[in-house]
């Protein structure tokens, strides 16, 4: 009987050896195969989402990156990169700060928060920004307001159009002041491209908020958003705080805006391409 004792996960096959039973590898899930929709919560396959990364379900559009999102926009073999490899001076020599640039340079394979640059859309020439909340969640440090000054400096000197896709959490802590700083320049940039008779539209993605809301991102000549996005200043549980009241359930999405007259029209990110190519084209465009 002594063939069939077991002692402490090993069998006997006979009595001068034994052999070590192997555990049964257990079965893996592979990352990143499903993803919970915000909006709807439901689980979906990720192949499902396709390049523009729409919920099938209740078309909530996924943040996506810049490249994504140049992905989906710009004609195809059009994009050339202005202004990159621009570095910040770390103003405040802030702790982990330059070890927090580098792991977002090298998560995102972008050089700062922003991409800028020239394109075409649906046939129309453009200066392009696309802002990356992958990136240190967009949040525009002295960087990102060099970068888009200077694009808005460049689409004056040129007499071009300037898009933008905004997204941020807001002003850059790790830059204190000069970073707020950003908000007049770039504002004094849009200023003189709107004196020199030239088309400025913001397209505002998730999430938009902080000093990009109050400065850049509402100034456009006319101000498209996706659906469902969140665009605000302060937080909800800020405002909620001071001003000791319950506020909407939709507070601060799209749709609310939309209704208040802060943006012009919610477009479906699958839409923009062509909305955007027939707005530049209304404006002066080829």
């Amino acid at each position: 009987m002594g063939l069939f004792d077991k002692k402490d996960k090993y069998f006997r096959i006979n009595p001068n050896r034994s052999v070590r039973r192997e555990k049964s590898p257990k079965p893996e899930v592979p990352d990143q195969l499903f993803d919970k929709c915000p909006s709807c919560k439901h689980l979906i396959y990720h192949k499902d989402l396709g390049l523009t990364k729409i919920c099938p379900t209740c078309f909530y559009n996924f943040r996506i990156s810049a490249l994504e999102r140049l992905a989906v926009t710009v004609d195809e073999g059009t994009f050339e990169d202005l202004f990159s490899g621009l570095e910040t001076k770390d103003p405040l020599n802030f702790p982990k700060y330059q070890e927090k640039l580098a792991q977002a340079r090298e998560k995102t394979g972008l050089d700062e928060a922003v991409l800028t640059g020239l394109a075409e859309i649906k046939g129309q020439k453009t200066a392009l920004a696309i802002m990356d909340a992958n990136f240190i969640m967009a949040s525009m440090g002295t960087i990102v307001g060099e970068k888009i000054t200077r694009l808005f400096e460049f689409a004056t000197k040129e007499k071009l159009p300037v898009v933008i896709f905004t997204a941020s959490g807001g002003a850059r802590m790790q830059e204190g002041i000069m970073s707020l700083m950003q908000m007049a320049k770039i504002s004094a940039a849009v200023k003189r491209h709107s004196n020199a008779g030239l088309f400025y539209l913001t397209v505002l993605t998730d999430p938009t908020t902080g000093g990009v809301t109050a400065s850049f991102a509402m100034e456009g000549d006319v101000i498209l958003a996706e659906p469902q996005i969140v665009v605000g200043f302060a937080g909800r549980r800020v405002i909620e705080t001071t001003v000791k009241q319950d506020l909407p359930d939709d507070f601060q999405k799209a749709e609310f805006l939309l209704e208040h007259g802060f943006v012009d029209k919610i477009v479906k990110r699958v839409d923009l391409p062509d909305v955007i190519g027939n707005l530049l084209a209304f404006h002066g465009g080829v």
